[in-house]
Formats: C-alpha cells, structure tokens, sequence
C-alpha cells in the first residue's frame, strides 16, 4: 500500500511516498503551488497507485488554527473533489525546522537545503504519520 505525504507550501508543496508496505517514508519530488498544483498530485497518486494521503496541518504552536491552517483545508477541498483517495491530516508542527536541521547536518548548504526542504518536510510528516497509524 503506498502513502503520498504532502507538505503545503505558499510557493512549493513538498511530495514523500512510503515503500510498498507503508512502513518507511521517501522524499518524491517537489510541485509549484499553483492552478495546476493539485492535477499534478491527483497524476503521482494514480501513477503510483496511491491508497491514501496525509497532508500536513501548520497549526500554532498553541495547538489553534490560523491562516495557514486555512489554506491547507481549502487546498484539501480541492483535492478531495478530484480524488476518492481518503486524504488525512497530520500535525505539522516544526517539520520545517527539523527538516532544514538535518539537511544542515548532513552538510548541504542553504541553497542546496532551499531545493530540498520541501520534500524532506513531507517525508517527515508521512513519517511520523507512519510512525503513529501504521
């Protein structure tokens, strides 16, 4: 069974795929978040197959939601009119951060992080996702 975990950036939305037994997360690619942004995830989902989708939720540090928070459930609207895939979320909370910490440890520089940090936030979300419900 395969897992599309999703990261929702303003500019780029990072992609992760878990391995066949959903057991671990990959880094997939990176879409611009544009018109053309969820035709494009609908496509990986049915070239790989795809049984189920985490997005994350950029909630506050609180636990509340804000404006981002928002985005990401109109982005999931979107989605879920062009999919029956059931599409879950997952908290999100300092992904971002994590991600961009070890891709600094693993030596990559910020402009090498830039290109990266996306699908590395979507691997850890489909990770921890993974981690919890699987």
């Amino acid at each position: 069974m395969r897992i599309l975990g999703i990261d929702h950036g303003d500019v780029r939305i990072g992609i992760a795929m878990s391995d066949e037994t959903a057991f671990l997360a990959s880094p997939l690619t990176t879409v611009q978040n544009g018109k053309n942004a969820v035709d494009e995830i609908v496509a990986l989902v049915q070239e790989h197959g795809v049984e189920k989708i985490v997005i994350g939720l950029p909630l506050n540090m609180n636990g509340s939601c804000g404006p981002a928070t928002k985005k990401v459930r109109a982005f999931v609207k979107k989605l879920s009119g062009k999919t029956d895939v059931p599409i879950f979320e997952m908290d999100e909370r300092l992904t971002t951060v994590t991600a961009h910490q070890n891709l600094r440890e693993a030596g990559l520089d910020g402009r090498q992080r830039k290109s990266v940090v996306d699908m590395a936030a979507a691997q850890i979300i489909l990770q921890d996702w993974l981690d919890v419900s699987c």
